[in-house]
């Protein structure tokens, strides 16, 4: 829309001598960076939406009960109405001072709102705009999220759709929309649930471009319409293949799609599917609603069908909680699924850097305001430092904090390419990430995914299947494999190369033969051949190798691995290599709703730096060593026993021979196998000497005793030795076992014991959470006599 007569777009006017120049009030102010936000805000609500300056006000007071504020920006239906002074359509609030909109900035514009009985206000800054309806027959602080405002010219008619069409919706209604799509392409094209998502899934993800390029001004108009497609069907032969062709071309460096891919859809099921999905805005949905709703809608779609189940995100927000994340940390989930941890992950540290900013701007306001400096030099020097922090979280900003945590700190693999795809579009959802997740097995190098790389890893890695043998080293071949090593090896140098050749090395091998666990087979003693191991105890040692050192893991494990002792050998594997921090056993029914039956418990474990490798490993050749000295005597002298006696029968056997054969009269040319004689037996019956057959099975008895002794003796210093090492490189862990986390068996809502929530069972004063961290910070006071020595 343009501005009055003169049909040009609105633009910032600036005098260059720091004032700013406000349509609406008719004159200069001094440039504080509030007033930027608003001014710019106010063209973007002439030019956008179509208002005109006259039927709008600026710092219009109003009362709020015994005080009087301004709001930032009022608008009425029309000039007349404000003139007549009738109650307005719309309050805006800008805001300046914080990156974050925060319910206190909803109570506010939520209260203007309601004084002057305007229907709708916004909550407005630089990062974000919200559009909020004000619920009138219910009580203040009720107010319902909308995904725009009214244009200009709206009707009532019109304004009445808006409430309906362009709300804000709920997870249950996305899930439920996302299942009417399924439904649709099942019913219409009779395909198996597997195949039906994968459709959904390139449409979604051909809505999210074209959302994204409307953001990014590349496009006028949304082309995710069922009326652009009805308008285009006479254009070209096949509008879908156009726009789904330029999806795959914004997507090309995700590796997202095959060159030949296609959505493979009849021309009314698309259009219908995009009917259903084109009133919801997904860019402006919050990224909870999205991530909780898809990963419903996946749930309940996948559950028993391809043997997927997803973490509950109660049990995934636990453990980001427990990790206590922070930007700088470097992340992996090598069984990444629908990419749960790592959006948990990419939402707390992002956070974190958005109240970073609001706190540095409010520390260089506070100094700013003890110093007497002229209105337009403060307003000068606080707009540079609050440029300079939205630079830092600006996502398209390669030089921002925001970008690199994007781009350079989020990592995952799926051995499923419809899992591997569907984390990428979640996280493409939830704000980005994206581009460290791929489709590869999660126990090779790929990408920055090597060895020593991450500071944290959190994963619920695939329970009970088996890493055979027979399965073998995979690796790309072709001119695409070659550009990707290229790619990656600019960003990542020579520990790439490195890690790529080891796993084109392997190629043809056994995966498993990679690893040392399977080669130990059930205790010390190497395993006789390589043999299958379970997948989860195999990607512990995957999570430990790709830890750098005094990088943290939060992982979860069938509880067996805890307790079962032929298991014994992985949790000793463990040990040797890692502080153990935490164990938190759940209730068996906690992943019911998500299709797996396993009693589970969580390990949270933080691997040695060198310094504590290198003390561990004194530690523990230094207990070997003085256990073994303590039996040497014991074992040497049963040894010498045993091997005399062996010894002993060798004599018997020769004298034995020789007896024989003088007692039964056979010549020593006599040929083998003839009988001893009576007289050899009658000296037997009397004590005298044992047949050769008897001496050698007493001397492999002899020989079987030794062996035995022997291992016994090798575990029975074994045990001491380690209860010895736990004695003497001795730490607290944290224990605990939960009853309620958040989730019924049929995953509907439960108290949460887990992590500060408003919903914790009664009784409960403190959390999982926050014990842990007074644990970690004084664990004396949790054991009952004193601190453990």
């Amino acid at each position: 829309m343009l501005n009055g007569e003169a049909k040009t777009p609105l633009a910032l006017r600036r005098d260059g001598k720091g004032k700013i120049w406000s349509y609406i009030r008719q004159n200069w102010f001094v440039e504080f960076p509030e007033e930027v936000v608003r001014q710019e805000f106010v063209c973007h609500l002439v030019n956008g939406y179509g208002f005109s300056l006259d039927q709008m006000g600026e710092e219009l007071e109003v009362q709020r009960g015994r005080q009087s504020a301004e709001a930032d920006i009022v608008i009425w239906r029309t000039a007349q109405d404000k003139r007549d002074a009738k109650p307005p359509l719309i309050v805006a609030e800008c805001k300046a001072d914080n990156v974050a909109i925060s319910p206190k900035d909803y109570g506010q514009g939520e209260s203007y709102a309601r004084i002057v009985d305007a229907p709708f206000f916004v909550t407005h800054n630089n990062r974000e705009t919200r559009f909020w309806r004000v619920k009138k027959d219910r009580m203040p602080g009720y107010i319902e999220e909308i995904t725009d405002i009214p244009r200009a010219d709206a009707s009532d008619k019109e304004i009445e759709e808006l409430i309906k069409k362009l709300k804000v919706f709920k997870e249950d209604e996305f899930a439920d929309l996302l299942h009417q799509c399924h439904n649709v392409i099942r019913n219409r094209e009779h395909l198996d649930p597997a195949a039906a998502f994968d459709e959904i899934a390139k449409v979604l993800f051909m809505k999210v471009c074209f959302e994204r390029r409307l953001l990014r001004g590349r496009d006028r108009r949304n082309r995710f319409t069922a009326d652009y497609l009805d308008e285009k069907a006479d254009e070209f032969k096949d509008p879908v293949k156009v726009l789904f062709d330029q999806t795959k071309e914004e997507y090309e460096a995700d590796y997202l799609f095959a060159e030949d891919e296609e959505i493979r859809l009849k021309f009314p099921t698309v259009r219908e599917i995009v009917r259903l999905l084109e009133r919801y805005n997904l860019s402006d949905t919050s990224e909870d609603v999205k991530g909780i709703a898809f990963e419903r809608f996946l749930g309940r779609t996948f559950r028993g069908e391809i043997g997927q189940f997803f973490t509950p995100r109660e049990i995934v927000r636990f453990m980001v909680e427990m990790a206590e994340p922070k930007f700088g940390d470097i992340i992996c989930d090598p069984a990444s699924g629908s990419g749960g941890f790592l959006i948990r992950f990419f939402a707390k540290v992002r956070e974190q850097l958005l109240a970073e900013a609001d706190a540095a701007y409010a520390k260089f306001k506070a100094g700013l305001e003890k110093k007497k400096l002229p209105p337009a030099k403060r307003a000068e020097l606080l707009r540079k430092e609050y440029e300079r922090l939205q630079r830092d979280l600006d996502p398209r900003n390669t030089q921002s904090r925001l970008w690199e945590l994007s781009n350079r700190h989020i990592y995952g693999t799926d051995a499923n390419d419809r899992m591997a795809r569907t984390s990428k579009m979640n996280m493409i959802m939830h704000g980005d990430g994206h581009g460290g997740v791929h489709h590869w097995n999660g126990f090779l190098n790929v990408n920055g995914i090597f060895e020593r790389r991450f500071s944290l890893i959190l994963t619920n890695p695939p329970f009970g299947a088996h890493v055979e043998p027979s399965a073998l080293v995979e690796v790309p071949e072709g001119k695409e494999w070659e550009e990707r090593k290229r790619v990656y090896a600019r960003e990542y140098g020579d520990r790439y190369r490195e890690s790529v050749a080891r796993v084109e090395a392997a190629k043809g091998k056994p995966i498993a033969s990679l690893f040392e666990l399977p080669k130990r087979g059930n205790g010390d003693k190497p395993a006789t051949k390589l043999s299958k191991i379970k997948t989860e105890l195999l990607f512990i040692e995957r999570c430990l190798d790709l830890l750098q050192p005094g990088g943290r893991l939060g992982i979860v494990l069938p509880e067996g691995v805890f307790n079962n002792p032929s298991l014994a050998y992985v949790r000793e594997f463990v040990e040797d290599r890692a502080l153990l921090r935490a164990v938190i056993s759940l209730p068996q029914e906690t992943f019911f709703s998500s299709g797996a039956s396993v009693k589970a418990s969580i390990l949270f474990l933080q691997k040695f730096t060198e310094k504590e490798q290198r003390q561990f490993d004194e530690t523990k050749a230094k207990a070997r060593s003085e256990v073994e000295a303590k039996y040497a005597d014991e074992i040497a002298g049963e040894t010498r026993r045993i091997q005399d006696a062996i010894a002993a029968l060798d004599a018997e056997k020769k004298g034995s021979a020789r007896a024989s054969r003088a007692a039964s009269g056979v010549t020593p040319d006599a040929p083998n196998g003839v009988e001893e004689g009576e007289a050899g037996r009658l000296a037997r019956q009397a004590g005298g000497p044992r047949s050769p057959a008897e001496i050698a099975a007493r001397r492999k008895a002899l020989q079987r005793e030794l062996a035995d002794y022997r291992r016994a003796m090798a575990e029975k210093m074994a045990a001491e030795s380690r209860a010895l090492l736990k004695e003497r490189f001795n730490y607290p862990v944290f224990l605990y076992e939960a009853e309620h986390v958040g989730i019924t068996a049929t995953g509907e809502p439960d108290t949460n014991e887990l992590y500060p929530n408003p919903n914790p069972p009664p009784g409960c004063e403190k959390t999982c959470v926050e014990l842990y961290r007074e644990f970690r910070k004084d664990p004396g006071r949790f054991f009952a006599d004193g601190p453990a020595k």
